[in-house]
C-alpha cells in the first residue's frame, strides 16, 4: 500500500462509502482482544486454576495469565516432604496464592498452601469465636506433641492429648482427631489445640458421676499412668487421681521413680475429692504400715537398740535405727564427760549401740543415748535374735558371752568384728575364750591345788572403758598359779577391771 486512508471519504452522491481496513487496525485488535482475555494478577491475590502438570518437584497450573503458573512441591501441601501426584491430579481445579508475578527465571510462582492457609484462618477464627471444635489428621509426631491438618498446621501438646499424658505419640499418625483451641495467632503463625478439654467437655457428666460416687478414705486401684517431678498420677477407671511425693512412702523420697513407675498396679486411699476444681488425692503410704508405728509398738523407753550414725548436726548426732527410722543423740547423751563436738565421740557410718530415752509418735521424735547405753540395759527382742542369746542373761540384760562354745566362736568373732570400733563403747572389749586351766573342770581337783574359775564379766564395769582404757581386758582369764597349801589363796582374783 503506498497511502493509508485515515477516515472514509465523503459519500458521492448520497450513497456511503466503507472505509478501508488497515494492517494497523487489524495489529491493534488483536493486541487488545488478547489484553482483553489475559487476567491480571498481583502478589498475594488468590486465583483459581486447572493443574496442566504434575512433575517430581512442581505442578503447572493454567490460571488464564500469559503463562502457566507453577506452584513448587514445597508449595503444595502443609505437609513436609510430600509427593506431588499425591496432592494433585492433571485436570484438578484449584486456588492458589500469587507468591510473585515475575521471579528471576520469569515464571509465575504460586502457593496452594499459602491459599488453604488464608482460607483456613477465617475459618478457624469463626470456629474459635464461638468455641466450637476442629478435627483433621495427625500428619507429623514432633517434640512435645502432635501436628493435626485443620487447613494448616495446629499444635496439640503431649499434655492434652489425652486426660492424662501420653508418653508414645506414634499410634496416634494419621488419626483423625477432634480438639478445641486454645490458643490462636495469625502473627506469630500459632493455633494450639487441646484434645483434653474436648474429652473434658464430652464426658463431664461421666465425670461428675465418678467423683459422687468416691468418697475420702476409700481404698482403690488403680494403675499408674505417668509419673512427673512432684508425684504420680493414678488412673482409677474413670479419672485421674494425684499422689504427691510426700505420699508416696513413709520414707524420704527424692523422686517418685524410685517408688513407681508407669504402669504399676498399686492400691492407694483416697484422702481428698474436690468437686469444683474435679482433682482427686490420694495416697500410697496410707495403705502401707507406718514404720514409726511399728517401731513404737516393738520398742520402750529403756531398750537398747543397735544403729548407723547417719549425720553430724553442731547438737548431736542422728543415728538410724530401724528402716527409715531416725533417731536424735543430743550432744549431752554422747559421752559421760564434757564435749565440744559430736565428731569427738562418733563419726558418719559408725555403728554402735544407743539407748531409747523417749518416743514421740505423733511428732516422728525419738530420743537416744550413747552415754546411757555405756550403762547397760534391756536389749530390744529384735536385736536379741540377731546378735544371739549367749549376749543376754535371762531377764533380757545385755552381759556379753560367759562361755565360749567351739560351735558359736565363729560367730562370736563375726560379732565382734560387726562392733569393732562403734559397738565397743557399748559393750566394753571383746572377751576371749577361757584358758583351757581356767574353764570349770568336771572332775575332782586335786587337793592343795586351787582352781581359777572363768570370770564373770559385769556389764555395767566392763562398759566403762574410758576409765580404765590402760588396764587388762576384763574378759581375759587371769593365770592363777597354784600357792602353796600353807598360803592363803587370794580372796579375790583381779577379775573385774
Amino acid at each position: 500500500m503506498s497511502e493509508e486512508v485515515s477516515e472514509n471519504p465523503p459519500p458521492a452522491d448520497g450513497e456511503y462509502v466503507p472505509r478501508q481496513i488497515t494492517a494497523n487496525d487489524l495489529e491493534g485488535s488483536l493486541d487488545d482482544a488478547y489484553a482483553a482475555s489475559m487476567v491480571m494478577v498481583d502478589d498475594g491475590q488468590l486465583v483459581s486454576g486447572t493443574v496442566v502438570r504434575v512433575d517430581r518437584d512442581e505442578v503447572l497450573v493454567d490460571i488464564g495469565y500469559k503463562s502457566e503458573g507453577v506452584i513448587p512441591a514445597r508449595e503444595l501441601s502443609i505437609r513436609n516432604d510430600v509427593d506431588p501426584g499425591e496432592i494433585v491430579s492433571v485436570g484438578d481445579q484449584l486456588e492458589a496464592l500469587v507468591l510473585q508475578k515475575e521471579d528471576k527465571e520469569g515464571r509465575l510462582l504460586l502457593s496452594k498452601k499459602r491459599a488453604q492457609y488464608e482460607r483456613a484462618w477465617g475459618t478457624i477464627e469463626e470456629i474459635k469465636e464461638r468455641d466450637g471444635m476442629v478435627s483433621g489428621p495427625v500428619i507429623e509426631v514432633v517434640k512435645g506433641g502432635l501436628i493435626i491438618d485443620i487447613g494448616l498446621r495446629g499444635f496439640l501438646p503431649a499434655s492434652l492429648v489425652e486426660l492424662r499424658r501420653v508418653r508414645d505419640l506414634q499410634p496416634y499418625m494419621g488419626r483423625n482427631i477432634e480438639a478445641k483451641i486454645i490458643e490462636l495467632d495469625k502473627n506469630r503463625n500459632n493455633v494450639v489445640l487441646s484434645r483434653r478439654a474436648y474429652l473434658e467437655e464430652t464426658q463431664k457428666e461421666q465425670r461428675e458421676d465418678f467423683l459422687a460416687n468416691l468418697s475420702p478414705g476409700e481404698v482403690r486401684s488403680g494403675v499408674v499412668s505417668s509419673v512427673v517431678n512432684f508425684g504420680a498420677f493414678v488412673d482409677l477407671g474413670g479419672m485421674d487421681g494425684l499422689i504427691h511425693v510426700s505420699e508416696l512412702s513413709w520414707k524420704h523420697v527424692d523422686h517418685p521413680g524410685s517408688v513407681v513407675t508407669v504402669g504399676d498396679e498399686v492400691t492407694v486411699q483416697v484422702l481428698e475429692v474436690d468437686l469444683s476444681r474435679e482433682r482427686i488425692s490420694l495416697s500410697l503410704k496410707a495403705t502401707q504400715q507406718d514404720p514409726w508405728q511399728e517401731f513404737a509398738t516393738s520398742h520402750r523407753v529403756g531398750e537398747l537398740v543397735y544403729g548407723r550414725v547417719t549425720k553430724l548436726v553442731p547438737f548431736g548426732s542422728f543415728v538410724q535405727v530401724g528402716d527409715g527410722i531416725e533417731g536424735l543423740v543430743h550432744i549431752s547423751e554422747m559421752s559421760a564427760h564434757h564435749i565440744d563436738l559430736p565428731e569427738q565421740v562418733v563419726t558418719p557410718g559408725e555403728e554402735l549401740w544407743v539407748k531409747i530415752i523417749d518416743i514421740d509418735l505423733q511428732r516422728r521424735r525419738i530420743s537416744l543415748s550413747i552415754k546411757q547405753a555405756a550403762e547397760g540395759g534391756v536389749v530390744a527382742q529384735e536385736y536379741q535374735e540377731h546378735f544371739g542369746e549367749h549376749a543376754f542373761d535371762d531377764e533380757g540384760n545385755y552381759i556379753g558371752p560367759t562361755e565360749v562354745h567351739p560351735e558359736t566362736e565363729a560367730a562370736w568373732a563375726e560379732y565382734y568384728e560387726e562392733l569393732d570400733g562403734s559397738g565397743g563403747a557399748a559393750t566394753g572389749p571383746a572377751p576371749e575364750a577361757p584358758a583351757p586351766d581356767a574353764v570349770a573342770s568336771t572332775e575332782e581337783p586335786v587337793a592343795g591345788e586351787a582352781v581359777a574359775e572363768a570370770p564373770v564379766v559385769d556389764a555395767a564395769a566392763a562398759a566403762e572403758v574410758s576409765a580404765v582404757e590402760e588396764a587388762a581386758p576384763a574378759a581375759e582369764a587371769p593365770v592363777v598359779e597354784a600357792p602353796a597349801a600353807t598360803e592363803e589363796t587370794p580372796a579375790d582374783p583381779p577379775a573385774e577391771a
